[in-house]
């Protein structure tokens, strides 16, 4: 494999093992109105910010909630897990050391909110490591489009040629790929019925960032 410039990272389910937040999250925040998971909810919101998620959930359930209710009562539900229980997929941190001491410029690209990840990044450890952070509402459009990542490059000094970019969700995985950036996707059990289309559409596919190494 050639030899890259820049490395981009999204978080949950890519570098942090946190699905299991959200389901919890979703089965809570839902089951409160007596309303059950629908199977395809988690995917039509992974490439989504919280504003875009909560405005996806208000107008698909009828809820009565604001915008801002929502997405207040998403964070204060995972707040203390992401701060203190979220923990890095196998050698997440080795690998991000192994970049690091290449000289590989490292960014994160996520939909979560900085008030979510900053502290599980900072108590697993890495946050160091990042030369940049971006998320999707600094920019204009969602992960089905390949803006945040641009963004993350840009930030780093690359073009999308001189990076990698790592994702575990079929949007993120297309648009990162449409933006020219080589893509790994990173096998995460909430995508199970994409894995196919994503090994098809990414230029490599690896169950755990040992493979990398």
């Amino acid at each position: 494999m050639k030899e890259f410039k820049g490395a981009i990272f999204d978080l949950d389910g890519t570098i942090l093992d946190s699905m299991w937040v959200w389901k919890q999250v979703d089965m809570n925040f839902l089951g409160k109105r007596g309303i059950q998971v629908p199977p395809d909810y988690v995917k039509e919101i992974s490439a989504l910010n919280l504003n875009t998620a909560a405005i996806y959930t208000i107008e698909r359930f009828g809820l009565p909630d604001s915008v801002e209710s929502v997405m207040q009562e998403w964070f204060e539900m995972a707040e203390k897990e992401y701060a203190e229980d979220v923990q890095l997929k196998n050698d997440a941190r080795e690998y991000l050391a192994y970049l690091k001491a290449k000289g590989v410029k490292l960014a994160v690209a996520t939909s979560s909110s900085d008030g979510l990840f900053l502290p599980c990044l900072e108590h697993n450890g890495i946050y160091e490591f990042f030369d940049a952070i971006v998320t999707t509402m600094e920019v204009e459009r969602g992960k089905e489009f390949p803006d945040v990542y641009q963004e993350a490059a840009r930030r780093i000094g690359c073009k999308p040629s001189e990076c990698m970019v790592f994702e575990d969700i079929l949007k993120g995985v297309r648009a990162a790929k449409e933006g020219g950036f080589y893509v790994v996707a990173v096998e995460e059990e909430h995508s199970k019925e994409d894995w196919q289309e994503i090994r098809e559409v990414a230029d490599r596919y690896i169950e755990e960032f040992e493979e990398m190494m």
